[in-house]
């Protein structure tokens, strides 16, 4: 298959470097010319975004394209990319699938209720309401050429680099406590095996949850991670010593437990880390951080 990606992130390059041989080519965009250098050198074909210029090339790798992944989000004025690039996304004639990540953000807050793909989106953060507007703009541009598209709606991201492990590591780790709060989570090589099965049927569209099969409050992810790693979790906070941020705040004012049975039962995958349990052991197999658990031990104090 040929895929073109808009937002070479952190997912999108996992699903490169994990499913690489499953592709005829794969090419993508970032805005950022420092870290498209890089990309390249990993044998990557790379296309910087330049808001108001053309690019001859990028659109070249569009219109060859069979399937496209768009990783972008949105900002306050909507999708960027169908912003940006309406026209050459209607000349794209070999397209036959466009998979958009979204979020399970759009859903809102369900008060730790379990939902599905069939469930309200009810999404009051401003980025949850920008998710759901791109969703249906994405939707009508499939319609409009006549192709599949699906939205996986991704639960909270971590993998390797890029967990609690990792806040351990850095000193960072915090355990902090909401009662009632529950959410999902899903590995990021999942999230990649979920695209893949995705374009394997682009027969197939509509909404799918990418997420675990546990969700749980955030504090035993925290506490799980630390006996991984031999040493005490760090003591308990609340939400108003915390001091989140703006995106931090408005994650814990959601609250839910999201479905993935569409996800098994129509794309017929099976997760490689159905809790997070799974994930964050394999994650520290593959990785020096048990090695420098003394280390994390002088951070916590």
């Amino acid at each position: 298959m040929r895929v073109f990606c808009f937002g070479l992130g952190f997912s999108a390059l996992r699903l490169h470097q994990l499913h690489h041989e499953a592709f005829e080519s794969f090419s993508g965009t970032t805005r950022n010319p420092a870290k498209a250098v890089a990309l390249r050198e990993s044998g990557i074909e790379v296309h910087v975004i330049e808001s108001g210029k053309s690019n001859a090339s990028m659109e070249a790798s569009i219109w060859n394209a069979d399937a496209l992944l768009v990783s972008a989000a949105p900002d306050e004025y909507g999708d960027p990319i169908l912003r940006e690039f309406p026209d050459v996304l209607r000349r794209a004639t070999k397209l036959r699938q466009i998979i958009y990540w979204s979020t399970v953000g759009v859903y809102g807050d369900h008060a730790g209720a379990w939902i599905d793909e069939a469930s309200p989106l009810n999404a009051q953060s401003e980025r949850g309401k920008r998710r759901i507007a791109a969703e249906s703009e994405w939707d009508r541009l499939g319609q409009e050429l006549g192709i599949s598209v699906q939205i996986h709606r991704l639960a909270g991201i971590y993998g390797p680099g890029r967990s609690v492990l990792d806040d351990y590591h850095a000193g960072t780790a915090r355990r902090i406590i909401k009662p009632g709060q529950v959410f999902n989570r899903i590995h990021v090589d999942d999230i990649a095996g979920a695209a893949i099965a995705g374009f394997q049927r682009y027969d197939i569209q509509g909404a799918f949850n990418i997420c675990d099969d546990l969700p749980c409050p955030p504090q035993d992810v925290v506490e799980f991670a630390g006996s991984l790693l031999g040493i005490p979790a760090p003591a308990e906070m609340t939400l108003a010593e915390a001091n989140l941020s703006e995106m931090g705040r408005s994650f814990y004012s959601e609250s839910k437990r999201c479905s993935n049975v569409r996800l098994k039962q129509l794309l017929n995958y099976r997760l490689l880390y159905p809790n997070f349990r799974e994930g964050l052991i394999a994650i520290l197999l593959a990785s020096n951080l048990l090695a420098s658990k003394h280390s994390i031990k002088e951070k916590m104090g």
